[in-house]
């Protein structure tokens, strides 16, 4: 950073979803484990890959659609959904908040519609993994 300016903000979604991908990856690896001598050694092994502390997918996806709404409504135009780090259902449930946030802005000013992106993309990631989320869809 010898410029002083920021990092790109896609670096830190990007971080966001490749650290998802990697618990994930671990977490598959440990369960589909073959060599375990026995039933103890399965439940240690996702038990040691698992994080306490790890961000459950609808929030996280809240998290990702909330920035990127906020970005798509400051400068007016969407983006590519794949260059944003999100998938196809995060990227609807994204122009669902922004045209909410849209007509709340008009009518009730920036701070309310940034509220209401941060509730609606909760609300909108909370149902879209209640109904399978990414896991479920034509690309299985």
């Amino acid at each position: 950073m010898a410029t002083g300016r920021a990092p790109r903000p896609g670096l830190t979604v990007r971080g966001l979803w490749l650290g998802l991908a990697l618990v994930t990856g671990v977490t598959t690896a440990a369960c589909g484990h073959s060599g375990s001598t026995g039933p103890g050694d399965a439940e240690a092994a996702v038990s040691a890959s698992a994080s306490p502390g790890a961000t459950p997918p609808d929030e996280l996806c809240a998290r990702v659609v909330a920035y990127w709404s906020r970005k798509v409504l400051d400068s007016g135009t969407y983006g590519d959904y794949q260059s944003m780090g999100l998938s196809n259902g995060q990227y609807e449930v994204l122009r669902a908040v922004v045209d909410a946030a849209r007509v709340v802005k008009r009518r009730q000013g920036a701070s309310a519609a940034r509220h209401l992106i941060g509730r609606q993309a909760r609300e909108g990631c909370a149902g879209w993994y209640r109904t399978g989320g990414p896991s479920k869809g034509p690309w299985q």
